[in-house]
């Protein structure tokens, strides 16, 4: 609590209520707060510039009591003189902090804030991990015939190299809003994964879900529909120096993997 009476004691004190102060005001919860608080540092402002105007005169006051640490009078008075100039400049640029936070705070006493908005919920975007077809394709079919769809969903995720695996997919542009099907495709989701195919075609595909693939912004996740010709696809190559570029060795040991 403050003295009122004690200048040193009330110093500290404002000292720590400041520090306290920045400590507190790192995060709102209700952005309506930060008018009140705005109000109460103006008049802080205020105190603070009567404060530097109450030093400077002190110091002018009892430079006949100044002196310097080798017992100079002189030298003790020309400082007193030194630190009353600076406190009056430093008073005076107080008067456009003041102007300033008063015309903040006008301008806040203006926002009728609102509510935070509840978040709305986000689907997944889906991540290719693997394209098959023709020959590629038919040991997987006959999987899904021999053993279902679970079975054919656990040996495509062999093809699954986790963040390889999503970079991979940025890169190229594989990623899209909604599982790509054909007319004629079946689609079955589980554990995460989405499985694609087609018996009269001959192709299957695996993707993933990413629920953080529509907040990335490196590289650009540009979404691509599936080729006419449902061609196999291959990681493109990259320069070396590529950040999101997978390892080269792991793409042509892979290359029917994305």
């Amino acid at each position: 609590m403050p003295t009122f009476q004690n200048p040193t004691a009330d110093a500290a004190e404002a000292s720590e209520a400041l520090r306290g102060l920045a400590h507190a005001t790192r995060v709102f919860e209700d952005p309506a707060d930060t008018c009140a608080v705005l109000g109460d540092l103006l008049a802080g402002v205020r105190s603070l510039r009567q404060v530097l105007d109450q030093l400077a005169t002190a110091d002018v006051t009892n430079r006949v009591r100044a002196y310097d640490d080798a017992g100079d009078k002189s030298s003790g008075a020309t400082s007193a003189l030194a630190a009353t100039a600076e406190l009056r400049q430093a008073a005076a640029l107080l008067d456009g902090v003041h102007d300033r936070v008063d015309a903040a705070m006008s301008a806040s006493g203006r926002i009728a804030w609102r509510p935070e908005p509840e978040p709305a919920s986000q689907s997944p975007r889906w991540v290719s991990v693997v394209f098959l077809q023709g020959q590629d394709a038919d040991e997987v079919l006959a999987i899904i015939d021999r053993d279902g769809t679970d079975a054919a969903i656990e040996h495509l995720a062999g093809f699954d190299m986790g963040e390889e695996t999503t970079q991979a997919a940025l890169v190229s542009g594989y990623v899209y809003d909604e599982p790509p099907t054909g007319p004629l495709d079946r689609l079955v989701e589980e554990g995460g994964y989405v499985l694609t195919y087609n018996l009269d075609h001959g192709h299957v595909s695996l993707l993933r879900a990413h629920p953080e693939a529509r907040e990335l912004d490196t590289p650009p996740a540009v979404t691509r529909p599936l080729p006419q010709s449902r061609a196999r696809r291959i990681v493109p190559s990259v320069e070396e120096d590529d950040y999101f570029a997978p390892s080269q060795a792991s793409s042509l040991s892979r290359g029917r993997a994305l």
